[in-house]
């Protein structure tokens, strides 16, 4: 199996193709229209209902200290708002991927890094509906839960990241194996890799913040992912004979078979 490391390498490398750079591409732009609308349309009242609350919490300070703190609490305010508008962003430009681009990116990696793995067909388009509605839910409660922790500093920065992290391997994970894994498989390196994926999650929640390489991240997550989960399932099947031709014969599987 390879390792979160050789997982982003292997990414960048499959970036440089025609078709990946168009699906890097349009998918943010169309949800950077999107949500710059809704930005422009509600920004200033969210940030200053964010700031109201961060006044009321910061209250109690201003008996021991003679300080008015309505301009940090403004500017924190849009802080908050700018660490949730990236993900809100990238999430959404995921979203179309997995309707659109996903099995372009699937076949594009597996062809070229794993023609001998078998594909077994263990998902399917209701399966990925079902695990995006699921993600989608997951990530809006957990905001819900986590919403007083972030009107408090330094936390307001920790929490989309870490809420991300557990979305991003949620939502691409299924994706990654769907055509190729067996619903067992797909339980299997979910349960033995969940640290991994996590792991994986947070690198690219963080990648998203990058200037300018925040704007490929949607294809470098999938491409990450398929990379790390198409490698977790050669491992688990036991694939030990490198993918090419072999004299004599055809590899199936890790099997040469005359």
């Amino acid at each position: 199996m390879i390792g979160i490391g050789k997982s982003l390498f292997l990414a960048v490398v499959s970036l440089f193709n025609r078709r990946m750079i168009w699906l890097m591409i349009w998918p943010v732009l169309v949800s950077l229209v999107l949500w710059g609308a809704v930005g422009l349309a509600l920004w200033v009242k969210t940030a200053a209902w964010i700031a109201g609350q961060l006044g009321r919490l910061v209250q109690p300070l201003t008996a021991y200290l003679p300080y008015d703190f309505s301009a940090i609490t403004l500017f924190s305010a849009h802080v908050m708002l700018i660490l949730l508008f990236v993900p809100l962003v990238y999430l959404t430009a995921l979203l179309i991927l997995g309707v659109v681009g996903m099995e372009a990116m699937v076949n594009h990696v597996a062809e070229r890094h794993y023609p001998a793995l078998a594909r077994r067909h263990g998902g399917g388009t209701a399966g990925s509906v079902w695990n995006g509605v699921v993600a989608l839910c997951g990530m809006v409660l957990l905001f819900l839960v986590t919403l007083p922790l972030m009107l408090i500093p330094p936390l307001w920065a920790i929490v989309p990241v870490a809420v991300m992290a557990w979305v991003n391997q949620k939502l691409l994970r299924y994706d990654a194996l769907a055509e190729h894994a067996t619903p067992q498989e797909m339980k299997a390196i979910f349960s033995s890799h969940r640290g991994s994926l996590l792991m994986l999650g947070l690198v690219l929640a963080l990648v998203a913040y990058v200037p300018i390489v925040g704007f490929f991240a949607p294809v470098l997550f999938a491409l990450a992912f398929i990379h790390f989960c198409l490698s977790s399932l050669r491992e688990l099947r036991g694939a030990t004979v490198p993918p090419g031709p072999v004299p004599g014969g055809r590899v199936i599987e890790g099997q040469v078979v005359g």
